[in-house]
């Protein structure tokens, strides 16, 4: 019974890397057609090996994995369909709360199109950027706020200005917090610094250097609560400081990908010297399209880890209840 058991796991496992591959060449097969600049060859998974968990200690910090609630929506008995939605959670340690997240099949095509993207997509990058502030120990230092729960139409402006608050009181109040904001159709980045009780104002847009009165409020409030949660006195207005020498994106729709790529190059600089590096008439040229591909490549690869990992498992533990056997 021991060696048939061990047959079917085997059996089983070479059907899970076959179903890996299967996915994960549709997926790079719909980028590479839409996609400039991408290159499948270095997402190409050693398929010889068990996928790595891309929510291990090596890439994580503790706690902050992504638990996929509904597996079989992947995949059926043979095939994969095409209107798979991935369910998951993000844990708090990247917003200061859970954050349930459905990431879509128009996600993807939005992400491979260079079309609009929503705030899943912005979320999904930030949590990918937390992993690469975990590897550079500087999750203390920087940390997010959670773009769909704070951006227009997700609640009174009050709600917003408590969710906020919340997130800052997480801290000794030298973190920065990265906020991506939408106010209707269109991406700012704002950096909140509360123990300075300082913005920074980020508009890839040419021409736009007008903060949105309704994000203006809602962190103007965040700090008062943050200030009376500190029991300091604070300020009599907080300091807003628009930081103009940002690239300027080309047309109507890069914004979201500006903001993405802004995130990902102040965290890359250990020095954090963002107020300096995006000072006026510092760099106001475009952003060339490969520095864009390269983040629309970080988010596709960390899918495709995503997608591994969850195949993967799943048959791991199918396997392990219906034959109790401990698979490593």
């Amino acid at each position: 019974m021991e060696a048939k058991a061990r047959e079917e796991v085997l059996r089983m496992e070479a059907r899970t890397k076959q179903l890996i591959e299967a996915e994960r060449e549709h997926f790079l097969s719909q980028l590479s057609q839409l996609i400039p600049n991408f290159d499948p060859s270095m997402l190409k998974p050693r398929i010889s090996e068990s996928p790595k968990n891309p929510m291990s200690d090596k890439a994580s910090c503790s706690g902050g994995a992504i638990f996929f609630k509904n597996p079989l929506s992947l995949c059926g008995n043979d095939t994969l369909p095409e209107d798979k939605t991935l369910q998951f959670t993000i844990d708090k340690e990247v917003f200061g709360r859970e954050r349930d997240t459905f990431l879509l099949p128009e996600d993807i095509t939005q992400l491979a199109g260079m079309e609009e993207i929503g705030a899943t997509v912005v979320a999904v990058y930030m949590r990918y950027l937390h992993d690469v502030l975990k590897q550079a120990n500087m999750c203390s230092v920087v940390g997010f706020i959670d773009p769909a729960t704070v951006s227009a139409n997700s609640g009174t402006i009050a709600d917003r200005s408590r969710l906020v608050a919340a997130r800052l009181q997480k801290t000794d109040g030298e973190q920065i917090f990265m906020m991506p904001y939408n106010p209707g159709r269109h991406w700012i980045l704002l950096i909140v610094r509360a123990k300075r009780e300082t913005v920074y104002f980020l508009d890839s847009l040419p021409g736009n250097r007008v903060v949105d009165e309704e994000a203006k409020n809602i962190v103007n409030s965040a700090i008062k609560i943050y200030n009376s949660h500190i029991a300091r006195a604070g300020r009599k207005a907080v300091i807003w400081k628009t930081l103009s020498g940002t690239p300027m994106q080309p047309s109507s729709v890069e914004c979201g990908y500006y903001v993405m790529r802004f995130m990902r190059d102040i965290i890359m600089d250990p020095s954090l010297a963002f107020e300096k590096n995006y000072a006026k008439g510092n760099q106001e040229a475009p952003y060339p399209q490969e520095a864009i591909d390269e983040v629309r490549n970080e988010w596709a690869e960390f899918v495709c880890q995503i997608i591994e990992h969850l195949i993967f498992m799943y048959n791991v533990q199918i396997l392990s209840i219906i034959y109790n056997v401990k698979i490593c």
